[in-house]
């Protein structure tokens, strides 16, 4: 990861969530969790009761529409989504049918059984359209305007459990487990629930569908997809990397006071600790842009040491989560007409350390949580002891209250099977983070190179991925180069998903590697291939 680690993120939000059940705040526990249980109903306006026009939430095992295939002991999940024809997306202007084609391919990364057609509004009245619409447990609909298209689907999804719409007509009317939400006063791209009678059950749905209208706003593939697995987690099957995100309810609290009774009243007392707690207590568990930014802006060692007690030692929310195994991607294995061996790779990332005082700037990244941060730069050297090799980035954080703060984190990088890979590891704010990182590409010349990571915060309950673009010194390579966009196809990445890095006003960043140090060993920025002279 270009920046950090998110385990302190997420995580700290639900434990933050469980400790305020102590004064300011008075939440209960069981607010916290960021993906509530199906609602029982939801209302629609102007209806002075719930009208039910398909099947309840399906559970694990049962569908709502499809066809019913299982994959891996679960059932399938049939999405339709249609888009606006030639309708532009806020994603540098891609057009909107492109966005949903590459999240449809981003699904099957979470779940194999996640399938999604999409089809743009030139296909209605054509068979296909019709025949999926007939099995598909959720119809998205993106930009949809016409009104002839509008009447069509009026008319042909009446049975469709699950129906979400965005930046399209108001009258298609949202649908979640078979009962109709419906847009009020001012469109937030998702709308908003109109609660008349305030029945059981709308409290859980206006949490989601809060949580999935702030996603969609921040415009970025991940939250894209996050939007709909938010939608099938709830309404139709559960969703296993949004599984671990609830609070645990008594039993957390009974681990966090039997277990972290001091490190609990040091972070209450802690004016910086305790900004941390409220700061995240107001964000959703999910939002990892929003907890990262609470961490980054309210670090303190007893937020940490809060932290290393509840998550890493004791595990106090119970979560668990492994390394994300998709997309694989294959490492670079050729460097100017060498094989690629570890030592030359470890070079690689070593890059510009010795002619500058970094290895690398980061110019782009694909995490819309951790990659975007300014002013950041990499250190890749060799430790004093045989074999050790370290990661440091440092990175700036403008903070909630308006400041620049610098941020530091060192990783331990370990060698994995193929040259060209590696694994990562830190103590991030109390929680360790895992990494699988690989060499994607390096130009021959050193002007940029692509790094792709995995990772997972066990104790957090957190799995991610992201990749970086870097260069010399901060400036934007050719993105139209064919040898880059191959190396972007590599990791599935579009050129639109990635976060352009403000690289302005670095002045004051604390860089420097540690007293014996070691850098290159076989190549470097400007040397032609061959050992290098050691001293």
């Amino acid at each position: 990861m270009a920046a950090t680690s998110p385990a302190s993120a997420s995580a700290a939000a639900a434990a933050a969530g469980a400790i305020l059940l102590f004064p300011p705040t008075r939440r209960h526990l069981h607010e916290t969790a960021s993906v509530p249980s199906p609602p029982r109903t939801i209302t629609r306006r102007f209806c002075s009761s719930a009208r039910s026009l398909g099947p309840p939430r399906a559970v694990a095992g049962e569908r709502g529409g499809g066809a019913g295939e299982t994959f891996g002991g679960k059932s399938s999940v049939r999405i339709v989504s249609i888009a606006g024809d030639g309708s532009i997306s806020p994603l540098k202007d891609t057009p909107w049918e492109e966005v949903m084609r590459h999240t449809a391919n981003r699904m099957k990364w979470v779940d194999e059984g996640f399938e999604m057609l999409v089809f743009t509004d030139k296909s209605i009245g054509h068979d296909d359209l019709g025949k999926e619409l007939a099995q598909c447990d959720m119809l998205v609909n993106v930009s949809v305007t016409s009104q002839e298209t509008v009447r069509w689907l009026l008319n042909n999804s009446e049975n469709i459990p699950n129906i979400i719409c965005f930046q399209s007509s108001p009258t298609l009317e949202n649908k979640l487990g078979g009962r109709y939400v419906q847009y009020t006063g001012h469109q937030d791209m998702f709308g908003k629930l109109t609660n008349i009678g305030k029945q059981s059950g709308t409290k859980e749905s206006d949490e989601v569908l809060k949580t999935v209208s702030s996603a969609w706003e921040r415009h970025n593939s991940d939250d894209i997809r996050f939007c709909l697995l938010v939608v099938v987690n709830a309404y139709i099957r559960p969703v296993d990397m949004l599984q671990n995100l609830r609070a645990k309810g008594l039993s957390t609290l009974s681990c966090m006071i039997g277990n972290c009774g001091p490190q609990i009243l040091n972070c209450l007392f802690d004016p910086n600790c305790r900004k941390a707690l409220q700061c995240l207590n107001s964000c959703s568990p999910t939002d990892q842009v929003c907890n990262y930014r609470c961490i980054a802006s309210y670090e303190s060692p007893h937020l940490e040491a809060f932290s290393l007690c509840v998550l890493q030692k004791n595990n106090c929310l119970e979560l668990n989560a492994g390394i994300p195994s998709k997309p694989a991607v294959t490492p670079l294995t050729m460097f100017r007409d060498q094989k690629l061996s570890h030592e030359l790779a470890e070079d690689l990332f070593v890059g510009w350390l010795d002619n500058l005082e970094w290895s690398w700037r980061v110019v782009a990244g694909q995490n819309p949580a951790y990659d975007q941060f300014p002013c950041q730069y990499q250190l890749f050297y060799r430790g004093k002891a045989k074999g050790s090799f370290w990661y440091e980035p440092i990175f700036q954080v403008r903070t909630l209250e308006g400041k620049l703060v610098w941020r530091r984190r060192k990783y331990r990088v370990r060698r994995a099977s193929s040259p060209g890979t590696f694994y990562f590891s830190v103590l991030d704010n109390g929680v360790v983070s895992k990494e699988f990182w690989t060499i994607v590409d390096v130009s021959d010349d050193f002007s940029w190179g692509l790094f792709h990571y995995h990772g997972a915060a066990q104790a957090a309950g957190l799995a991610y991925t992201g990749a970086v673009l870097v260069t010399a010194d901060g400036s934007s390579p050719d993105l139209d180069n064919p040898r880059l966009t191959s190396a972007l196809d590599k990791c599935g990445i579009k050129k639109w998903e990635l976060y352009m890095v403000d690289n302005y006003s670095c002045t004051g960043a604390p860089l420097g590697t540690p007293e014996g140090a070691r850098l290159h060993n076989q190549i470097a920025p400007g040397k032609e291939s061959g050992i290098l002279q050691r001293g």
